[in-house]
């Protein structure tokens, strides 16, 4: 067998090994599949169609990761996924443009009413440009999948502690791999937001109040 079919191979084995990670809700819309794309994201989420979500992969990075980091990274999308915070169809743009082509037409024939549509549309989807891009939204948003994804990890079997960690030594992976100074900041405040997390799981399990299984949460 040569080493390109059994590298096809093993990329067919890990998507199809993804796939069983989805909770039972999600594996009839959800899709997971490599990207083909040049110097694309390790893993991203992107809406393909009504009611269709894919989840895009670089398999040639992802190789590179031990396989409880892969899981806890797939998890982080599926979270968000299931707290629809993954980008939806860019219309934004489009509506913008459409608006302040109308503003300045409507300018210059000087209908009032139009003119205030024109910038009604304008200010819709410029808004909504923003909330795509603010960058505190963004991370409260990945910060909240984290969690999320932690939880997802004791649904299919992992102890608290053991997911905590995983997903800890995913994040460090990332950052060490990160050349990009923003995304590795970002990747930053994750894990330090993290590490709070597991410390108040740490301190949880040790209340008399809440018996959880006893176990190191150190990352």
């Amino acid at each position: 067998m040569s080493y390109a079919t059994s590298s096809a191979r093993a990329e067919i084995n890990e998507l199809r090994r993804l796939k069983t990670l989805l909770p039972p809700e999600l594996q009839s819309w959800v899709i997971v599949e490599g990207t083909t794309e040049v110097n694309p994201p390790l893993i991203r989420c992107e809406e393909i169609g009504k009611d269709e979500i894919e989840i895009q992969i670089d398999l040639a990075k992802w190789e590179n990761l031990a396989i409880d980091q892969r899981n806890l990274l797939f998890w982080h999308e599926v979270a968000r996924i299931q707290g629809d915070t993954i980008p939806r169809e860019g219309w934004e743009m489009a509506a913008l443009a459409i608006g302040l082509g109308g503003a300045v037409g409507e300018l210059w024939v000087q209908d009032g009413l139009l003119l205030l549509l024109a910038l009604a549309l304008c200010g819709v989807s410029g808004y909504r440009l923003w909330q795509k891009n603010n960058s505190e939204k963004t991370i409260k948003d990945a910060i909240e999948a984290d969690d999320k994804a932690i939880a997802l990890a004791t649904r299919f079997g992992y102890t608290l502690p053991n997911a905590y960690k995983s997903m800890g030594s995913a994040l460090k992976t990332l950052i060490e791999q990160t050349p990009n100074r923003r995304q590795r900041k970002k990747y930053e405040e994750r894990l330090q937001a993290l590490k709070r997390s597991a410390n108040k799981a740490k301190a949880r399990m040790k209340s008399p109040e809440e018996p959880i299984a006893r176990g190191d949460t150190r990352l």
